[in-house]
Parts: structure tokens; sequence; C-alpha cells
């Protein structure tokens, strides 16, 4: 299912919904531990879990942004910047011991960039279901971003 796109106090919010059968410290886990993190977002680190802690992004060629981490609350919440952005990953333990996460963008101008952005946190929550169900070669999931990139950019009414 695409994101759901909401206009909220001038900002664009830009969410995705996904329930996973999994407990909510699995998943916090995927989200936070950099050794997991590796496998779903190799360019991202974080450097110290708190608030006003730091994110590293690796943009390449020895080219890293610094994002700083706003909220934490273990298990639940973090929330941290992307680039002039505001991204959220909220959980919530579900009956028999599984995890809704919602996974929230808040835009203040969209540009051509942004359904790129948002085609990949899409796939970005796919691959974490993937790894969490065990499997090893996520290429399948990966290549959705080329399907996904052009509904985006309809969604977002981006030439």
């Amino acid at each position: 299912m695409l994101a759901e796109i909401k206009q909220q106090n001038n900002k664009t919010v830009v969410e995705l919904n996904r329930d996973f059968p999994y407990p909510i410290e699995t998943v916090w886990q995927m989200l936070t531990d950099n050794a997991y993190l590796a496998k779903w977002f190799n360019e991202l680190r974080i450097e110290s879990l708190s608030e006003g802690g730091k994110i590293v992004f690796d943009l390449g060629n020895g080219h890293f942004e610094e994002m700083t981490i706003t909220q934490v609350k273990v298990p639940t919440i973090l929330t941290f910047t992307w680039d002039k952005e505001l991204v959220s990953f909220q959980l919530n333990e579900t009956a028999e011991s599984s995890t809704h996460l919602v996974f929230k963008e808040f835009v203040d101008t969209v540009t051509e960039h942004t359904p790129r952005d948002i085609a990949g946190w899409h796939v970005c929550l796919d691959v974490i279901r993937a790894l969490l169900e065990g499997k090893t070669d996520v290429t399948h999931e990966k290549k959705q971003w080329e399907s996904l990139y052009p509904k985006y950019k309809e969604l977002f009414q981006i030439q």
C-alpha cells in the first residue's frame, strides 16, 4: 500500500503503516542497533541513541551528513532530522506481541526529490519485514523502488 499524504500545520505529512508479527523489542532493534540497521540501510549509523544524539548518513566519497535525534523513547519512538525534514518511527505493541509501526516524514516543501525519498522509505520498511522473516537476499524488495518511484511521483504530482 502506498503512503498516505496529508496536510498538517503547513507541512506535508507522509505516513506509512506496517504491521509486523514480531515483538516490539525486535522491531526496535532493527531500527536502532547498528548491526541490524546496516542490513536495511547500510549508509546510516547511530552514534548516540539519545535526544540530541547523532545519526550519520554516509553519502559516499568521504562525505557524511549528521542528523540529530530529536526524540527517543525506548522502545516506541525514534524521531530525527532528515535534511530539512523530520522523520519519525513510532512503534505500538498490538495483540499477541505483534508490532504496528507508523513511519512519518514531515515535509516542509515537496520537491522533485520527495517521491524518491518516500519510495526509498517504503522499500526500507519492506526490507525490514523480509529480514525479520529470515530472508538473506532482499534484492527483490530493493528492486521494488523502480516500480514505486513513478507511483510516488504521480501521487506528489511531480512531472
